[in-house]
């Protein structure tokens, strides 16, 4: 069984509080070969990445995501001024207009409201994850909010974000030893699983030593067309 599969709770992995302090927030879904993506940022950062991100499963996100930040995101009209919303996200528009903004904080010359760090955060984490699935990124620069993770799933998650580059991949038993709990290979894969900002802490990189793939929460299939595109596995015929 792979490491993202085990289902025993390791005594590392402890459930997370639900925040109480309200938190500015705005997301967006945006359409990638693996499908539609959800990405929601706060004004720290981008803090959550959902697969599959179809109808139902991105009501449930945004509930979920409310709940946890303590407030409803943003809407579209106090966000940016004169930005239109769209069909699949409350603030989509918002992120291409504070992309235009070129800052989170400034206001236009006409002297309208200055445009959200959530928004400007959202809008760069939109343009870096397509220009990656694009092939032109290769290492993400985003802020990132961390508070959906704690403890050792964070400390586990962060060594892997700055610590395994594109085009690499390492194991979970090396994961724990890097570190510093070498009995905890398994509980890796619980922090894998639970991982809220896959893709950009690119969990898809961390497999079997034995040379399996591992397990992966947005599917194999969406694994192995992710480790294709940074060129560890070859790409598909069809």
């Amino acid at each position: 069984m792979s490491a993202e599969r085990q289902t025993q709770r390791d005594p590392r992995q402890r459930p997370e509080p639900e925040r109480r302090d309200a938190r500015a927030w705005a997301w967006a879904v945006r359409a990638t070969p693996i499908g539609p993506l959800l990405l929601a940022a706060t004004d720290e950062g981008l803090a959550q990445v959902v697969f599959h991100a179809e109808e139902k499963t991105t009501a449930e996100a945004v509930a979920r995501l409310t709940r946890r930040l303590g407030a409803e995101p943003m809407a579209v009209s106090s966000a940016v001024p004169g930005s239109v919303p769209s069909a699949d996200s409350g603030t989509a528009e918002s992120a291409e207009s504070a992309d235009s903004a070129n800052s989170t904080d400034s206001a236009d010359s006409a002297g309208s409201a200055p445009v959200p760090r959530c928004a400007g955060h959202l809008a760069e984490a939109i343009r870096q994850v397509e220009s990656y699935f694009a092939g032109d990124t290769k290492a993400f620069t985003l802020s990132l909010d961390w508070s959906l993770t704690a403890g050792f799933n964070r400390r586990v998650l962060r060594e892997l974000a700055a610590h395994v580059p594109f085009g690499t991949v390492v194991g979970y038993q090396d994961l724990a030893d890097r570190v510093g709990e070498p009995g905890a290979a398994r509980a890796v894969g619980v922090a894998m699983g639970s991982n809220p900002l896959p893709v950009v802490v690119a969990c898809h990189r961390v497999v079997e030593s034995g040379g399996g793939i591992g397990g992966f929460g947005g599917g194999l299939e969406t694994k192995r067309t992710l480790l294709a595109l940074e060129g560890v596995l070859p790409q598909p015929l069809f």
